[in-house]
């Protein structure tokens, strides 16, 4: 039985049907040429009536047919992934993998336990885990054998171990032990030096967090103690602004009532303010001090990763007997979240591992580059070519005596065809990337945290970006209000405010028109909202609930008084800000009143009667207020497609918000309606009655609400933009054109996605956004992928909880249509939902990801991605320090990219193929040199010119590859679509390998039979001839290699030169110096030199007169 896609449209069938046809996922093909009608097609596949039709290809049961082609598709990639393993990884990673799987059976990880904590009593014998953050890879035990396994585990450094210690074997010593053991030690000295540094900035990172001091209540008082010493039961104080060190449940706040808000942007990346709660019996306390003396504990349940749950109970054992308290995720406060009001005091529950922050944190990986990867590969291409030689010589020598002792000394003599100084030039050149990115004075500030995959930089494929922080700076910014026969925009606000004014004060009419309808608009909006001004307050030092207990100040009060707003969501904030701005300004709110001050001091009261919050499935919040004359009025405000239902009919409202959608700006319409005494009283009475409904309640509920919003009367439109990162859409406009495609993935809400997805140009004002919603079941994920499917240059939106549904039964359906989208928005997307796209991504592209963000809730993508890059955001260090690389600002990656990760792998292709290349004519010389002298196993050149060929003779000029550049940085950044051929690899592949290798051969057998036709009467004189030539010609090489002429490079040619005519005289036992100062040692090294090199540089004028590489164009 065999399964395709149908894509071919029936004979007859009409184009919806044909399209029909095409959604269907998988059938059995045999036939498609029966004409098949829509009632037919419109059915259910898996019907009677289908599958009795001879007409209709047969198809499995759907559950059947996706688990079959799902475990063909598993298997089909088990085997990939299981053969890329052995083959990139080396069989050393299957052992180690076969080791650490026995040590998780034999020590199993500790299962988390639920807990008892005592307020202000630590239990010295509860085994909690310590709170510390920990960014390092390394520990001081495991430095040393997780370094040597992290190189070892790469075939080239393996190579060179085995060919080391066999210079401990007297039969299959060929040269000097240091020859072999000096190169492979620095190498390993260099990599740890490397590794040991970018570990210890790490380490010192982590202690600056990990020593940030907060208040802890004791019986001595408020004593100040570091992060990482605080522990389960420990009472902290923390202030506004304040990081959150440790999960805590919230026991007093600065609020009489017991709440306060929280920002949970570096914990989830929603943006919202959270409201939480003190449990009640605590914040009935007169003072702080009245905690440590209250018998009292607090059950907890394990620690889990889920960071909206929690199951919790708070007993008091007081004088009236004992209390209990249910609690919930209401009452607590997170590690990484911060205060965003007031004054608060929490119990520490949980504590570093065990904290939700962390538990949804991935632990910090080694990451190895593509580039080091396809290295690895080529090194093992050079070993089976060494043995094609070794082979070659054994066979034409022939296998008598003890042959094998020879084949290994061939081997080991050729040795060098892998060179142990190609590990080395590449990590050193990685250094010097990471030093260009690092002093750039374009992206000052940028820190390099991880100096092993700069290349990465250049080979990316998808950018996975938050949205929060990163591509935006979280500032609403009130842009537009539509009044119907008004547009107002920032230009006129100024005007605005006279206009309400002057109404506020004598009611004429004014340039508005209507004079009510521009100050109904403004009431409306500073009415509607859940805002709460709050009003700068003495310290916490004098106890948290000290004072505070009186209601607060009347509104003539504060006029003196610094006023911040807190509200669930920063579009709530804005608005009031605006109102404010243009004359109504809020003055005072709580759970049954508002006040507002207007033109000349005058302060409106509010009686709140009832209020309906918003939520994400009624898409609109309402209040009903009673003014000081006693009209009654409700005011809704809400999301457009739900609002024009509910309000009478305008001929402008449609076509308004779809204007401002187009602009990139959230949009609100604000609606009223003025309510009866009667009204409203009949409305009370069956709102109470449904609120005591036992069964559907929140239905009937619901109903009763819908009930009264009808008939609306359409005040306004606003319009208020999230304020995106300096240069946010010219940078992603780049990163398209360079062939990147850009994934956004978020925990804020759909609406806010979309908007922010248009706004930044991250979705092209020409394209469609296909928005899978809410999905439930399967075979509603079946035919939302149907209907996406149908869909063409569409950029796709999806819910977090969707997509965890979709993927579960149709992981590779999904990821088929998805990586084909222009541009995907997933939000509503916890922290381990990132690092899990990410990963799907890799497993099914092989692409390299790259992923940015600024929060807490980014670090496991980031962490999870190839190169990961963290902001320095407004709320914190921590994604900056867990990635890879760090920046101050979204619009560095475009040169970070563009013009860092395209030189880095650029770069480093050739220095690769370069050193190869070196390594390669040495052997080849020696196979040609024992082939010709009777298959004698011993070198062509003593240990010292071999090693100072490696080195001195040839590093420098070699290594100075590093600072060639096709291209200014200013051409990259302007033609980003320079960017896209390195996504093809064409600069270190199997054919450019190859034609490498043929170079080599050519120059090394011109070098050596020319040296061996032209030498005299000593053999001195072919080492003499040979070697210098050789030298010549790698220098000679090296500047035909090179594109853009740097000082450096000028020098280490001349440097080198230099040194070795020094040790021409130096080495008198290798060189006779009256044969060197001949002219027959010119003339033949000169002639041997030109016809190595002539005709190289004669290739390379004409492929890059016929076939131009395509910056060429450009310079």
């Amino acid at each position: 039985m065999s399964f395709r896609r149908i894509t071919s449209t029936p004979v007859g069938s009409s184009s919806s049907a044909a399209t029909r046809l095409s959604s269907v996922p998988y059938v059995r093909v045999e036939s498609v040429e029966t004409v098949i009608d829509d009632a037919t097609l419109n059915s259910d596949p898996n019907s009677p009536t289908i599958r009795g039709d001879p007409r209709w290809p047969q198809l499995p049961p759907m559950d059947e047919r996706a688990d079959l082609i799902g475990s063909q598709r598993a298997r089909h990639n088990r085997f990939k992934r299981a053969l890329a393993f052995v083959m990139d990884c080396g069989i050393l990673n299957v052992f180690c993998d076969c080791f650490s799987s026995l040590g998780h059976r034999l020590c199993p990880p500790k299962q988390k336990q639920a807990r008892t904590v005592v307020l202000g009593r630590p239990d010295d014998d509860a085994n909690f885990p310590k709170n510390k953050i920990r960014n390092q890879k390394y520990s001081i035990i495991t430095f040393i054998p997780v370094v040597l396994y992290q190189q070892f585990k790469f075939f080239l450094n393996l190579y060179f171990l085995i060919i080391a210690l066999t210079q401990f074997v007297p039969q299959l010593q060929v040269n000097y032990i240091f020859t072999y053991w000096g190169p492979l030690g620095f190498v390993l000295a260099v990599t740890m030096i490397r590794e040991a540094i970018d570990d210890f900035r790490r380490y010192r990172r982590d202690v600056e967090v990990n020593s940030t001091l907060y208040s802890k209540l004791t019986s001595q008082g408020v004593v100040k103690i570091p992060s990482k010493d605080i522990q389960a039961s420990d009472i902290l104080v923390l202030e506004k602004n304040q990081r959150v060190p440790a999960d805590m449940v919230l026991l007093r706040t600065s609020e009489a009532n017991g709440t306060c808000f929280i920002r949970t942007d570096q914990l989830d990346g929603e943006t919202d303010w959270k409201l939480r709660i003190a449990v009640p019996p605590t914040q009935a306390m007169e003072t702080d001090q009245d905690l440590l003396r209250a018998n009292a504990f607090i059950y907890a349940d394990a620690p889990h990763m889920d960071i909206y749950a929690f199951i919790g109970t708070f007993t008091l054992n007081g004088a009236q007997g004992k209390e209990e308290v249910p609690l919930n995720v209401e009452n607590t406060m997170w590690a990484n979240t911060v205060v965003a009001s007031g004054c608060a005091v929490g119990v520490v529950i949980y504590t570093g591992t065990d904290s939700r922050s962390v538990m949804n944190t991935s632990q910090p990986v080694n990451k190895v580059g593509l580039l080091d990867l396809e290295v690895n590969f080529l090194t093992k291409l050079l070993f089976l070519f060494l043995l094609f030689l070794t082979t070659m010589l054994m066979v034409l020598k022939g296998f008598n005596g003890t042959w094998y002792i020879y084949m290994f000394r061939f081997m080991i003599l050729m040795s060098a065809i892998i060179p142990i100084s190609l590990r080395m030039n590449l990590d050193m050149g990685k250094l010097v990337y990471s030093y260009f990115i690092q002093r750039d004075p374009a992206i000052q500030e940028t820190i390099v945290r991880t100096t092993t995959i700069p290349e990465e930089l250049g080979r990316i494929n998808y950018l996975l970006s938050d949205k929060t922080g990163t591509l935006t700076q979280n500032e609403m910014v009130f842009k537009k209000v539509h009044l119907g026969n008004l547009s107002l925009t920032s230009d006129s606000f100024d005007e605005a405010r006279s206009d309400v004014l002057v109404a506020l004060q004598s009611g004429i009419k004014t340039k508005s028109g209507n004079p009510s309808r521009l100050l109904e608009a403004v009431k409306a909006i500073a009415l509607c909202h859940n805002v709460t001004p709050v009003y700068d307050e003495d310290e916490c030092s004098g106890g948290v609930a000290g004072g505070r207990h009186g209601e607060l100040a009347e509104a003539d009060q504060t006029l003196s008084r610094d006023v911040s707003y807190q509200a669930s969501s920063p579009d709530e904030i804005a608005l009031v800000k605006w109102t404010e701005s243009v004359g109504l300004s809020l003055v005072h709110r709580d759970l049954d009143s508002i006040q507002l001050r207007g033109g000349g001091n005058q302060v409106y009261a509010f009686k709140i009667l009832q209020m309906f919050p918003f939520t994400s499935e009624t898409k609109r919040m309402g209040i009903i207020v009673e003014d000081a004359d006693g009209e009654i009025t409700l005011y809704v405000k809400g999301a457009d497609t739900i609002m024009q239902a509910m309000s009478s009919y305008t001929d402008w409202l449609e076509e308004e918000c779809g204007n401002m959608a187009r602009e990139g700006l959230r949009t609100l319409v604000v609606c009223r309606k003025n309510l009866t005494r009667d009204q409203y009283e009949d409305f009370a009475a069956r709102l109470a009655q449904a609120k005591l409904s036992i069964q559907d309640r929140a239905t009937k509920v619901s109903m009763t609400i819908e009930s009264i919003e009808h008939d609306l009367e359409v005040l306004c439109v606003t319009g208020v933009e999230d304020k995106l990162q300096l240069d946010v859409r010219p940078t992603l406009e780049s990163i398209r054109n360079a062939g990147i495609k850009v994934w956004m993935l978020t925990g804020d809400k759909l609406e806010t996605a979309c908007c922010i997805a248009k706004s930044s140009r991250l979705v092209s004002p020409r394209q469609n956004l296909h928005v899978i919603g809410l999905v439930t079941d399967r075979m509603q994920a079946h035919q939302e992928l149907n209907n996406f499917r149908r869909k063409s240059d569409c950029a796709l939106v999806v819910l977090g909880e969707s997509l965890s549904l979709i993927l579960k039964h149709y992981e590779h359906e999904f990821m088929d249509l998805a990586v084909q989208c222009p541009a995907v928005v997933i939000c509503r997307c916890s922290p381990t939902q990132k690092a899990a796209v990410v990963k799907l991504l890799q497993l099914h592209t092989g692409k390299r990801c790259a992923a940015i963000g600024d929060g807490g809730n980014d670090v496991s993508m980031i962490q999870a991605a190839d190169a990961g890059v963290g902001i320095v955001g407004k709320e914190g260090k921590q994604a900056s320090l867990a990635a890879d690389f760090s920046v101050t600002q979204f619009k560095s990656l475009g040169r970070l990219l563009l013009v860092h990760g395209r030189n880095s792998y650029k770069r480093s292709a050739a220095l690769a193929q370069f050193v190869m290349h070196r390594g390669l004519i040495i052997s080849v010389m020696q196979a040609i040199f024992s082939a010709c002298f009777y298959f004698s196993a011993v070198s062509l050149y003593n240990g010292i010119l071999v090693v100072g060929y490696a080195t001195v003779y040839t590093m420098f000029p070699v290594f100075s590859l590093v600072f060639d550049q096709d291209v200014t940085p200013e051409i990259a950044m302007m033609y980003p679509e320079l960017y896209k051929e390195l996504l093809k690899g064409r600069y270190l592949t199997l054919k450019t390998f190859l034609l490498w290798v043929f170079v080599s051969i050519y120059q090394a057998s011109v070098l050596m039979f020319g040296a061996v036709l032209l030498f005299e009467e000593q053999f001195v004189h072919v080492v003499a001839i040979s070697f210098t030539a050789l030298i010549i010609t790698e220098l000679i090489m090296v500047a035909l290699t090179i594109q853009t002429w740097h000082l450096v490079m000028v020098g280490s040619l001349l440097f080198s030169l230099a040194v070795y005519a020094a040790s021409v005289f130096v080495l008198q036992d290798t060189f006779n110096m009256d044969f060197i100062l001949s002219t027959d040692f010119v003339w033949k090294t000169t002639v041997i030199t030109l016809v190595s090199c002539l005709p190289i540089y004669i290739m390379k004028l004409l492929r890059r007169k016929f076939s131009p590489p395509t910056y060429s164009k450009l310079t």
